[in-house]
């Protein structure tokens, strides 16, 4: 018996040890299905950008989370559709979250009200920064614009430009070629590849040698669009998607980065 409680014990004592961070950004496209849900991890500080349609957002952070760690620094919600923000719910009552942002943004639903009630949280705008561990890491805010003014709710979607020294990555949320980009190395497709995210021109203003798209299998939207991936490839871009190939995970060490099978 005693020998059975030592090799537990050992074995719990190298679990902890390979869960320690390292030194090395990690961007983990979650495979949540028809929705997006993003952890950046980097050392022991996490963001979460956006948390999928339920709560399969939970197992994603507990296969790319310590186990041991049990709070999220940072949570945006993109916008308030179901598909980003309904999994949300069970990551507020689960993880203890230091700061939540939100776009200005709204709506009626009962998963909108139960959030709130959880956590108002912060609206941001284009122009805001967050700067997290020592501004090691930048998440700037690109969209929307304070005075935006439109009808469609996906308009309001936050688009922000994550940097590590050299390394960037542009997460979109749903938002369309209304909103505007920058040059980066890793880019998350706008709205699960639909033909309404991007153009020729906004691609190739956005340059992205890596392209992430966030769809669920055999969805009822098409997504992604055959006009989107032919864009894509086009652009000699290449393309990874959660459908296929799961958990997408990125690691960068500021100078470059690759793909973590």
């Amino acid at each position: 018996m005693i020998f059975k409680t030592l090799a537990l014990a050992a074995a719990s004592i190298w679990l902890a040890v390979l869960a320690l961070p390292d030194n090395r950004l990690h961007i983990v496209v979650c495979d949540v299905g028809q929705g997006d849900a993003i952890l950046v991890s980097y050392k022991t500080t996490q963001m979460l950008v956006d948390g999928g349609p339920n709560k399969a957002v939970l197992e994603c952070l507990a296969r790319h989370m310590p186990f041991y760690d049990h709070r999220i620094e940072v949570v945006v919600l993109t916008h308030p559709q179901a598909d980003h923000m309904n999994g949300l719910i069970d990551v507020l009552k689960r993880y203890t979250v230091l700061e939540f942002v939100r776009s200005d943004v709204e709506n009626n639903t009962e998963g909108f009200r139960e959030l709130m009630a959880l956590n108002m949280g912060r609206k941001i705008y284009a122009g805001d920064e967050l700067r997290i561990m020592n501004y090691e890491l930048r998440f700037k805010i690109l969209w929307p614009t304070k005075d935006l003014q439109s009808k469609e709710i996906n308009d309001y979607s936050i688009v922000g430009k994550l940097s590590f020294g050299d390394f960037d990555a542009l997460l979109t949320g749903d938002a369309g070629v209304i909103a505007p980009t920058e040059p980066v190395e890793v880019l998350k497709v706008p709205h699960h590849g639909s033909k309404y995210g991007m153009t020729k021109v906004w691609l190739e203003a956005t340059g992205p040698r890596l392209a992430i798209i966030s769809v669920g299998k055999r969805n009822s939207y098409g997504h992604p669009t055959e006009e989107v991936l032919k864009l894509l490839r086009d652009e000699d871009t290449k393309i990874l998607r959660t459908d296929l190939d799961g958990d997408v995970e990125i690691v960068s060490d500021g100078q470059t980065f690759w793909i973590r099978n």
